[in-house]
């Protein structure tokens, strides 16, 4: 069922009702991220994660958000071939057996595209390559792919992403990579998966995904695809591009720095700049993922629950990053290996974790139950009703505004919130 919002916009009811459990599968099975020799699997694929789908569940997650799952070089954004899912994961079969799972459940899958570049060792790359040197021709099957340019010294030059000489760019003017990545897309939406997060959207033309997702939606109108932004005019972006929505990282990034600075103004300006992101789109929302500093090292866990009830309690479509629910810590580090810490193994089952970090457990659950009672939430605007620095009281209201929470944050002293409803019951205090 597809229900429209009071704005016109078009969101399945899984997405209506989402809370996605965002995961790094080859951190969280232990996968050997850069290998010296062949990639090898070590026991552990997509396929143990059906043990922690019970966790996810009662943690109040709707689907699985994963980060890159097909065959690549080392870290999975090396992608050398989206049509198969990586040796080191279990291989197809592992992602058949989750996702049978996950319907069984009513769980939802959301995969990683990782479309704007590939490995420099994908057979696309040496097409090009070749081509460049005269030595390949329009039959190539990876023909078109990439783009490879002769210097003035008559050497292939090719294009990379960001500096990283090992992520080369997909040629995203030509024909034969709009036809590829629908392919992709359409591939694994067949195949079990109800959506995509599109990596590194924001340095691919918005042109090129408005050529790709309409077919996509054709052929899967349920589905829900978002992109990668951090910069930049999201609602313009949203509408050029066709997407359905991007990642809000303003809105995570002033959370963060205004409770690390004790200056709740900075997140009520950007509050501001949310409720105008809502006037067009519905924004997926969250307080860490794969690329960042956990929460609570940036800023400490009490302050990290006060992140978290603010991630709850606005608009948009909220994800947890795994390990965020258990307190996990871990510094993102711009240097060789520096994403290790915040990809972290997971134990085989969740009867292992240590329950060190079950109040932290017990907050996300009772904080995302309370948003699954709140559904209109999903776009509900925010209004201050008293700002200080060290204080800071909004209303979150419905689109229509027939409901609304009243949410009370403080670090005057020791971290504190207050959750009420509009006759003033408490339903929840930290």
């Amino acid at each position: 069922m597809v229900v429209s919002t009071d704005e016109g916009r078009n969101l399945p009811d899984w997405v209506r009702y989402g809370m996605f459990w965002q995961v790094y599968p080859l951190g969280f099975c232990g996968a050997d991220i850069r290998p010296a020799g062949p990639r090898t699997f070590n026991g552990r694929g997509l396929d143990s994660m059906v043990d922690w789908l019970e966790y996810a569940r009662d943690l109040g997650a709707s689907g699985l958000l994963l980060g890159p799952i097909f065959e690549s070089a080392t870290h999975g954004y090396d992608t050398l071939d989206h049509m198969h899912v990586d040796v080191r994961l279990g291989g197809d079969e592992a992602f058949d057996r989750l996702a049978e799972a996950c319907r069984s459940m009513g769980l939802q899958i959301i995969l990683d595209g990782v479309f704007n570049h590939v490995s420099r060792q994908h057979p696309a790359v040496r097409a090009a390559l070749d081509e460049a040197a005269g030595q390949s021709s329009s039959d190539n099957p990876w023909h078109g792919l990439v783009r490879a340019h002769v210097n003035q010294q008559g050497e292939p030059q090719l294009d990379v992403f960001e500096g990283h000489g090992d992520l080369v760019d997909l040629d995203h003017d030509a024909p034969e990579t709009v036809d590829y990545v629908t392919r992709v897309m359409n591939h694994w939406l067949d195949r079990g998966a109800s959506g995509w997060r599109l990596d590194a959207a924001y340095a691919v033309p918005t042109s090129f995904w408005a050529k790709v997702l309409p077919q996509v939606k054709a052929a899967h109108p349920y589905s829900w695809v978002f992109g990668e932004v951090i910069h930049g005019d999201y609602p313009q972006i949203v509408a050029d591009a066709s997407l359905d929505s991007v990642t809000q990282y303003e809105l995570w990034k002033s959370i963060q720095h205004a409770l690390e600075t004790d200056n709740f103004f900075e997140l009520d300006w950007n509050l501001k700049r949310h409720n105008a992101f809502l006037d067009s789109f519905v924004p997926q929302t969250f307080i860490g993922n794969h690329d960042v500093t956990r929460i609570a090292s940036q800023i400490g866990p009490a302050k990290a629950a006060l992140a978290l009830a603010v991630l709850m309690t606005v608009g948009g479509v909220p994800s947890i990053y795994y390990g965020d629910e258990q307190g996990y810590v871990g510094i993102k580090q711009e240097r060789f290996g520096g994403d290790d810490d915040v990809r972290p193994k997971f134990p085989v089952s969740p009867i292992e974790l240590s329950k060190l970090g079950e109040p932290t457990y017990r907050l996300h659950q009772a904080l995302i139950a309370l948003r699954r009672r709140n559904p209109w939430l999903l776009d509900a605007r925010t209004e201050a009703i008293k700002l200080e620095n060290k204080q800071f009281v909004y209303r979150s209201v419905s689109a229509d505004g027939n409901h609304s929470l009243i949410v009370s944050l403080s670090v005057e002293h020791t971290p504190t919130f207050t959750i009420t409803d509009a006759a003033g019951a408490v339903l929840y205090r930290y």
